[in-house]
């Protein structure tokens, strides 16, 4: 879809130990045009040998390689240039390739973004714009999530509230935001655990997140690429303790660079393709994780007044 690029916070597959896949729209800041709906699949894959145990890295021969793979429903709705409504429905699969631990799979988690650009400013070449993003998530399926790192998910909701800044020279551009998470608490299948005390409950309260992104390269109207850098960090916590299993509320930290591409070719403009990778280059009780992802995109018009398909705005 156009100058629709498909990415990851990190945070869905990064909070089970898994690798950070790229996979909202909310990220970037390009706008769908009034009455366009875009819609289409994604697909990526990820895999780690080693991990932080809290900021000691090590690898463990009992599980081996950690895999996830993602195939997800995305689409985004616009209401205006400047308001737009986006959705993602993800399925995961999870696989270890030693041991005895029995991978997962099922839908993981729905999300729902409003996406709103109060401020567009354009001076010859420069275009500078501002843009809000609020959403939320709630588990898509009864997954088990007391089963770190092959779980597909944590089973919190949550709340999502993003600030973003593009400018953009000619056909050279780089984008910032900023990302905070409010996460509920979740209910484990027993009655007590333990993490740096004895809890003699099944609740367990979820640290919030704090996240950052940056976005450069080389965007046209029917090409983009872009090197990413993300950063996540979980405001509370614990760290892994020795040869443990990761826990839901571990304190889970890292930093991953990556590449991205979107191509949308000419014979059929409604048709847009993206691919990319990133790689965790530091993280505290996280796996270092590489992830390949690509996409596939349709554009459909129910702008009976206009029926030629206008690109994004940015």
């Amino acid at each position: 879809m156009k100058r629709l690029i498909w990415r990851c916070l990190a945070a869905l597959f990064i909070l089970c130990l898994s690798v950070p896949v790229h996979a909202q729209t909310d990220m970037d800041a390009d706008m769908m045009s009034k009455n366009l709906f875009c819609t289409g699949v994604m697909y990526a894959s990820g895999k780690w040998d080693n991990y932080w145990e809290g900021t000691l890295k090590r690898e463990n021969l009992n599980i081996g390689s950690v895999s996830t793979r993602m195939i997800g429903l995305m689409g985004n709705y616009g209401i205006s240039k400047k308001l737009n409504i986006l959705f993602n429905l993800p399925y995961v699969i999870t696989k270890a390739s030693a041991g005895t631990l029995q991978g997962m799979k099922g839908f993981q988690d729905f999300s729902m973004y409003v996406k709103y650009r109060p401020l567009r400013i354009e001076d010859g070449k420069n275009v500078f714009s501002v843009i809000g993003v609020a959403g939320f998530t709630v588990p898509a399926s009864d997954y088990v999530i007391d089963f770190l790192p092959m779980s597909i998910g944590l089973g919190s909701k949550q709340l999502i509230a993003r600030v973003m800044g593009d400018y953009q020279y000619d056909r050279f551009f780089i984008t910032g935001s900023g990302t905070y998470t409010y996460r509920s608490n979740v209910f484990l299948d027993r009655n007590s655990y333990y993490t740096t005390e004895q809890h003699l409950t099944n609740e367990v309260k979820m640290p919030d997140l704090l996240s950052f992104n940056v976005r450069a390269g080389y965007r046209t109207k029917g090409f983009t690429a872009e090197a990413l850098l993300n950063n996540m960090n979980t405001l509370g916590g614990f760290d892994i303790t020795r040869n443990n299993m990761p826990f839901p509320s571990n304190k889970m930290n890292l930093t991953s660079l990556g590449l991205n591409v979107r191509f949308i070719p000419k014979q059929v403009k409604a048709l847009t393709l993206t691919a990319g990778g990133d790689f965790v280059v530091s993280g505290r009780n996280v796996g270092q994780s590489t992830t390949l992802w690509g996409g596939v995109f349709y554009i459909f018009n129910f702008n009976k007044k206009q029926p030629t398909i206008h690109s994004f705005q940015n």
